[in-house]
C-alpha cells in the first residue's frame, strides 16, 4: 500500500483532456465517454476528482484549444491544477491538493498516453502513491510521422508495462472503466 502516512483515500486524476490535446486523439469519443463515466462514479462514491490542465505555447490559457472538452464539466468544488510540464506533480500544487484530501491512491485517466500520462504515472509512484492506470480511459494522437508506433500500440504497450510496475511499499496496475468502483478499494490487476 502507499508509503504516504494517513492517506487512505482514492482520487480520480483527469489529465489534459483539452480540446487541443485530444482533437485528433485515437478513439477520442470512447475515451472521453469512459472518463465521463469515471467522473460520475467518483462523484457518486465520494472520491475527489482532480483535474489537470496543461499550459504551453500551443495551449495558451483562455483559448479554445486550452479548454477542457465540452463533454467533461468540472464542478466548482473540484480542484483544477495548472501545469507546464509532463509530470502533473512538477512545479504544481497537485501534492498539496491530494494531501488535503488524504489521498494515497490515484486512478489516472486522460491524455497523452506517451507524454503526460506516463510522466505522471512515474512521478506519482516515485512520490509514494499507489497508482492505477484506467486502461481504456487514456489516449494519444498519431505521432508515427515522428517515428512513434501507431497510437493503439502506444496505448497497449503502456497498459502492458504499467500492469507490471512495482516499487517498495507501493502498488501499480491497470483496471478497466467497467471495473472501477469508487465505493470500494480498487485492487490493480496482476
Amino acid at each position: 500500500m502507499t508509503t504516504l502516512e494517513n492517506r487512505p483515500n482514492t482520487a480520480l486524476l483527469v489529465i489534459d483532456v483539452q480540446n487541443g490535446v485530444v482533437d485528433q486523439a485515437h478513439d477520442r469519443d470512447a475515451v472521453v465517454a469512459n472518463i465521463g463515466t469515471l467522473v460520475d462514479r467518483a462523484r457518486t462514491g465520494g472520491a475527489p476528482v482532480v483535474w489537470v490542465q496543461h499550459n504551453s505555447d500551443e495551449l495558451v490559457t483562455g483559448t479554445d484549444s486550452w479548454r477542457y472538452v465540452p463533454e467533461l464539466v468540472r464542478e466548482e468544488t473540484e480542484a483544477l491544477v495548472q501545469k507546464a510540464y509532463g509530470d502533473s506533480f512538477e512545479a504544481t500544487e497537485l501534492e498539496s491538493v491530494l494531501a488535503g484530501h488524504g489521498v494515497g491512491r490515484l486512478l489516472v485517466a486522460g491524455a497523452q498516453t506517451d507524454a503526460c500520462i506516463r510522466s505522471t504515472l512515474h512521478g506519482a509512484l516515485t512520490r509514494g502513491y499507489d497508482v492505477t492506470l484506467v486502461e481504456d480511459a487514456h489516449t494519444t494522437e498519431d505521432l508515427t510521422p515522428y517515428g512513434a508506433p501507431p497510437p493503439a500500440q502506444v496505448i497497449s504497450h503502456t497498459n502492458l508495462y504499467w500492469r507490471f510496475q512495482s516499487a517498495p511499499g507501493r502498488t501499480a496496475g491497470t483496471v478497466s472503466t467497467a471495473d472501477v468502483d469508487f465505493g470500494a478499494a480498487e485492487k490493480p490487476e496482476d
